[in-house]
């Protein structure tokens, strides 16, 4: 008797395993069955600056050809994060079940703004540094095991944007030094970590992500206008939500 209970308790145990490890339906139109498959996306972008200061950052800007100082001295340079949209594609290649590598280009629109406080605080000012560009990350995704209709996954990479167009501000011979711009190069790389989770429904696969992006190096332009020539480096950081339709 004892013996036909194990024996039952035996069998049952490893039918319900094998029952709870079946694959979940194929939904999401068989994305993650195909070795490579395509979508869209939206991003929100949130960005601001990090800021890297020359040893005089604080002192007045003086105007060699007037002969005058233009500003007072500096009190700080902060940078208050600043909302920018995305919109794109993807294209995913499987490795494994549980490894992609995948692409997702995009035109992103997104202003930064640099907030300058000086001694006097009439001069104080506002400079915003307009960003439309294409970019081009390269991510892997590793992702958890399928329960049910959800998974987890955590991505990272790289990304390189490159703008649309040249700010040409500067150039502008008429210009007074206080009317001039700060300048981010054209081109940059960055990387890129994250998180997300994978939804599955019927017809498609819908996936809420959140990831930083940080420039790797230096994005200022120099300048000896009184905005640029304070900063010795400028870093760009992004924190990016974006929705997957695949």
């Amino acid at each position: 008797m004892i013996k036909r209970l194990y024996l039952s308790l035996f069998i049952l145990i490893f039918c319900g395993g094998r029952l709870l490890a079946q694959s979940p339906p194929a939904w999401a139109g068989g994305a993650d069955l195909n070795d490579i498959s395509f979508g869209f996306h939206f991003d929100y972008i949130n960005s601001s600056y990090k800021f890297f200061k020359q040893s005089d950052w604080r002192k007045p800007y003086y105007y060699s050809e007037t002969g005058k100082y233009l500003t007072d001295s500096l009190n700080s340079i902060t940078s208050a994060g600043s909302p920018g949209f995305a919109v794109g594609f993807i294209v995913r290649y499987r490795i494994t079940d549980h490894l992609e590598v995948r692409s997702t280009p995009s035109l992103a629109f997104a202003d930064r703004t640099i907030t300058y406080k000086y001694a006097t605080a009439s001069q104080n000012v506002d400079k915003s540094v307009h960003a439309s560009q294409v970019e081009f990350p390269l991510l892997l995704k590793l992702k958890s095991d399928r329960i049910g209709d959800f998974r987890a996954y955590l991505l990272g990479g790289v990304k390189y944007s490159y703008g649309l167009s040249a700010d040409k501000t500067n150039d502008d011979p008429n210009l007074s030094p206080l009317e001039k711009q700060v300048i981010n190069k054209r081109g940059y790389a960055s990387y890129e970590a994250g998180i997300g989770c994978d939804i599955y429904f019927e017809y498609f696969k819908f996936s809420p992500e959140l990831k930083i992006s940080n420039s790797f190096g230096n994005v200022l332009v120099p300048g000896t206008d009184p905005y640029s020539q304070p900063i010795q480096k400028l870093l760009l950081q992004s924190l990016v939500f974006t929705i997957y339709f695949e």
